[in-house]
């Protein structure tokens, strides 16, 4: 199927607003129409840091951008998607300048590509973080190879105000300045982080939290991809095949499109009525439906003044961090209010989330439960 073709499809499917779906590879990949979705692709490293390095002079400067250049290659051929790159050659672009090209972007997610390394050579597999304190020593050694980064920088004590990438005080002085995207960034890693393991097969070492400057610098969902391990012969060798980059593509690609329809299900229009089906007046008596509005790692006290004057908020403890709700109803349009009011709060990035028997389940699936 040609690219013409699919711009003919996608036109025609926009016009009866459903999906539409890109086929590359062995994956497909679809958006929700609607919104314009900017995202920020940053390649790690570059020109004078080729960060890390492998037996064979694989460079990881090198393999992240053909990644990333891929990865927007795929997400720019949807009309509802706008891709910023941080770089898109073989230059050195200093890690507050990436956070600030997704800041003044207003840019909706911001996904950074890396190749991990280890002093030995067994160590292998895809790791996705969000920001956050390190959780052991493991994670600290990436953070801090990471970060050096910033060394070479001119003017970078004056950039990062004398923070010292190599010191484990400086790493967990920083503060989680994005705390209010912390839930949506681990959802999206989560995605990526299945997709990598699924898709092409990669030893799973997990979603994690950490302090990388990078993430640090961003006020949205942001996340960090550590591809694989440079220093591992065979895994070394398989992120330097042109055909494997291109599957690593399409898995990354094939994540932000699985979040950002998530994100559509999960949002409600303000300002107008949305013509989707999902905003018909449902009652179901076996399923809950709250407003998430904040995600962190501080325990505040539930009392209005703690949140712009909303009563009744509820907190929940899970896992490093407390989530907090507003509104609890079994009535999706009597949800959608409360998302408005809390909106209307200044809490942007709040959303609908619904469940039954206890257990999260989507928006699609809570309006289809009889």
């Amino acid at each position: 199927m040609t690219l013409q073709m699919l711009h003919k499809i996608n036109a025609k499917w926009k016009a009866k607003h459903v999906f539409f779906f890109f086929m590359i590879l062995i994956n497909t990949m679809s958006f929700s129409q609607g919104k314009i979705y900017t995202i920020v692709l940053d390649a790690g490293h570059g020109g004078r840091d080729p960060g890390n390095i492998g037996f064979k002079k694989y460079k990881e400067k090198d393999i992240a951008l053909k990644i990333v250049l891929e990865v927007g290659k795929i997400l720019e051929a949807h009309n509802n998607v706008k891709v910023i790159y941080t770089r898109k050659t073989d230059v050195l672009i200093d890690l507050w300048v990436r956070g600030q090209i997704a800041n003044k972007a207003d840019a909706d997610l911001f996904v950074s590509v890396h190749c991990n390394s280890h002093g030995t050579e067994q160590p292998s597999g895809a790791s996705t973080f969000a920001l956050g304190l390190h959780a052991n020593d493991r994670n600290l050694q990436v953070v801090k190879k990471e970060n050096e980064v910033i060394l070479l920088e001119d003017n970078y004590e004056e950039n990062y105000k004398g923070f010292d990438p190599n010191s484990v005080a400086s790493i967990i002085g920083i503060k989680l300045m994005q705390e209010e995207y912390l839930d949506q960034s681990l959802t999206l890693a989560n995605i990526v982080q299945n997709n990598m393991v699924t898709d092409l097969k990669r030893k799973d070492r997990g979603v994690k939290q950490a302090g990388f400057v990078v993430l640090h610098h961003t006020y949205m969902p942001s996340i960090l991809i550590e591809t694989g391990f440079l220093s591992n012969k065979a895994e070394g060798a398989y992120l330097n095949s042109a055909k494997v980059q291109s599957k690593y593509a399409n898995s990354i690609a094939q994540g932000i499109s699985t979040y950002i329809n998530q994100v559509a299900l999960n949002s409600v229009v303000v300002g107008g009525e949305s013509k989707n089906s999902l905003d018909k007046p449902i009652m179901q008596e076996n399923v809950v439906f709250k407003v998430q509005i904040a995600t962190g790692s501080k325990k505040l006290v539930t009392k209005s003044y703690n949140f712009k004057g909303l009563k009744n908020v509820e907190r929940i403890h899970v896992g490093n961090a407390y989530k907090y709700y507003f509104g609890k109803t079994s009535s999706y349009e009597e949800v959608k209010n409360f998302h408005r009011e809390v909106r209307s709060k200044g809490y942007k990035t709040a959303f609908i989330v619904a469940s039954k028997d206890g257990k999260k389940i989507s928006i699609q699936e809570a309006i289809k439960t009889p």
